[in-house]
This record gives C-alpha cells, sequence and structure tokens, in this order.
C-alpha cells in the first residue's frame, strides 16, 4: 500500500480499515475488520486477531478472553466498550482461522498495511496493553524470547506499556504455574486504569 495515509480524516482512515479485503482471498470467513478506536481514547488494547465468535458478533473480546481480560482491569463491559475511552487494534483485524491447536496467527498482511497509521491518530493513550506473542514482538523495544519472559519484566514499560499473557482459557496453567501475575501484575494494572478512567484525568 502506497498510499499516504495521514492525508484521510481519521473518520475516512477508520472507513477504509473496516471495509478492507487485503486478505479476502485467504480468509475463511472472509473479510470483516474488527477495531474500537476514538481520537480520545487513554488505553490500547492490543490483542492476536478476532477469534470466531468476534467475527460474527463484530465485537471485539466478545467471548471468555474478554471476560478475564476486563477482569484484570477491572471495568464492567460498558466501560470497556466505550470507545471514547478505550481503543482496542488487534495485530490482525480478521478471523484468520484455525489451526491444529487454536486459531492461526494474525494474517501477515495486516499491520504493515495499517498500524502505524491508526496508532498515530490516537494522541492521548497513557497505557497500551500488549497482549500475546505477535503484540509483543511488535511493540515492545527489548523483545524476548517468550511471552513470560516479556511478562516478567513489566516493569521496564510500566506505566505506559504492560506486556501480558492471553487471557484465553487456554492459558489457565501458565497462571497456575505464574501465580505472581495476578497477585502483583493485576493490582498494578487496575490502579493505572482507574486513574486513566477518571472523569478529568
Amino acid at each position: 500500500m502506497t498510499e499516504d495515509l495521514s492525508q484521510l480524516s481519521f473518520d475516512d482512515l477508520v472507513r477504509r480499515v473496516r471495509t478492507c479485503t487485503l486478505c479476502a482471498e485467504v480468509l475463511p470467513l472472509g473479510p470483516r475488520p474488527v477495531i474500537q478506536m476514538s481520537e480520545s481514547a487513554t488505553i490500547l488494547v492490543v490483542g492476536q486477531a478476532p477469534g470466531r465468535r468476534v467475527h460474527e458478533t463484530g465485537l471485539p473480546f466478545n467471548d471468555p478472553s474478554g471476560d478475564r481480560l476486563r477482569q484484570w482491569m477491572g471495568v464492567t463491559r460498558d466501560t470497556f466498550y466505550d470507545e471514547q475511552k478505550l481503543a482496542i487494534l488487534p495485530m490482525g483485524f480478521c478471523y484468520p482461522g484455525t489451526g491444529k491447536s487454536g486459531d492461526l496467527p494474525p494474517r501477515p498482511e495486516c499491520a504493515p498495511a495499517w498500524r502505524q497509521a491508526l496508532l498515530g491518530r490516537l494522541p492521548d493513550i497513557g497505557l497500551t496493553l500488549v497482549i500475546g506473542q505477535y503484540a509483543h514482538r511488535w511493540h515492545l523495544a527489548n523483545n524476548r524470547k517468550s511471552v513470560t519472559a516479556n511478562v516478567q519484566h513489566w516493569r521496564e514499560y510500566w506505566p505506559e506499556v504492560l506486556p501480558m499473557p492471553h487471557p484465553s482459557p487456554r492459558n489457565n496453567l501458565w497462571l497456575r504455574r505464574n501465580p505472581w501475575f495476578e497477585s502483583e501484575v493485576v493490582p498494578a494494572l487496575q490502579r493505572r486504569v482507574a486513574e486513566l478512567l477518571a472523569p478529568g484525568s
């Protein structure tokens, strides 16, 4: 994509993303980009790619992973889906399909095509939640060999960025093996989220 996306208005850019067909030929259920954003958002959630249920509903994190993420953040569904407060930009905007051990990785075409232009329209982000290995690779300046290592070093990025494991039920074993995440990191996350969402912050 050679077009200078910075010349588009915010509304035109988002409209262009929502009608993207860049990967249409390889998406099993066809394109349906799922994002949430407003220029006033103060928190950015970066996941991997929509799952089948999110594809069907068009609502990001509308699944058990989202339930756990909202619990970690200490926010209600209404707050989570308030685009004026919270932006959600996964590494891939469309459902990529399912492989042998879960959903396939985000399509590689997506981030290079849209990500920089969209991030440039979010001037007030005070905290970016970077969830899972694909988000870690893109967003962390010092990406380590594993998600666990990145999350263990969360204080390096705090309070502007927080590397996180994926909240999927598939990660229940990881959470049992790493209880420090929910005892140390989650309370800090909840305090930071409440601070950024407080009226007049």
